[in-house]
């Protein structure tokens, strides 16, 4: 699968123990890496911080990707006790409720905005604060979905957003490829998670992915977690810019 014994490692985007972010956390914790994971505000620094102290060589920071100097912080605070980083995974993406519903033709400007600055540059900004840490090399990883290359009904303004995240990948993989740090995305299945419940009709979309996928059921949020492993460990050292699905063959159907 991949070993990460002696490195260290970055996560966004934990929210509680359903979330891909802490699946990942645990793959990579188990995997032998020293873990920092943040959590977004003051609000929810209880629930987090019990969650992610309670994993073996897990510290817990507080920094709202929104925030240019929240993550300059965060990084500082990174390099005072780790010294130097390998991986990063970025499991961030919001949208405001009213814009995951109705007709796309009515997005606001403000949640469009939104959407794209949580969703799609965070990760530009997280990964320009990471790169000066990566000293060996390293690798970068974030989560998108199906709806950033076809239509999914009630996903909207974030399909638009995980468009751009994806063409973001590319063009960062470019960048800090000279580094040897690889950047590349991760297209999950529906999963139900915090964040899915505010798309549309996630049951409905659950039994549509099940009944069409080759393997015939839907995707496990380890797996997904498996797959981050294999990406930010020495074993996906080849692989850059790429969106990987793990979405038991969906997105090769057509009718």
């Amino acid at each position: 699968m991949g070993s990460m014994q002696g490195k260290n490692a970055v996560i966004f985007g934990v929210a509680n123990k359903r979330s891909i972010a802490w699946a990942i956390a645990q793959s990579l914790s188990e995997a032998g890496a020293k873990l920092a994971i943040t959590y977004q505000n003051e609000r929810l620094k209880q629930e987090a911080h019990e969650l992610i102290t309670s994993l073996p060589g897990a510290d817990a920071f507080q920094c709202d990707v929104a925030n240019d100097a929240e993550i300059d912080q965060l990084f500082a605070q990174i390099k005072e006790r780790y010294g130097r980083l390998d991986a990063l995974a970025h499991c961030v993406a919001f949208a405001p409720a009213e814009a995951m519903k109705g007709d796309f033709l009515n997005t606001s400007r403000e949640a469009f905005r939104m959407a794209h600055d949580i969703s799609a540059y965070s990760l530009i900004a997280v990964t320009r604060a990471a790169a000066p840490l990566m000293t060996e090399g390293g690798s970068v990883i974030t989560l998108s979905y199906f709806g950033a290359e076809k239509v999914v009904v009630g996903y909207n303004v974030m399909g638009v957003a995980k468009a751009a995240l994806e063409a973001s990948v590319r063009y960062l993989a470019n960048s800090v490829g000279p580094q040897k740090i690889r950047v590349n995305a991760i297209s999950a299945g529906p999963i139900k998670t915090l964040a899915a419940r505010g798309v549309g009709d996630l049951s409905a979309m659950l039994k549509n992915h099940a009944d069409k996928a080759p393997l015939k059921r839907n995707v496990e949020t380890r797996e997904v977690a498996d797959t981050a492993l294999f990406l930010c460990s020495d074993a996906g050292s080849g692989i850059t810019g790429e969106t990987i699905y793990v979405d038991c063959g969906y997105n090769i159907m057509g009718f």
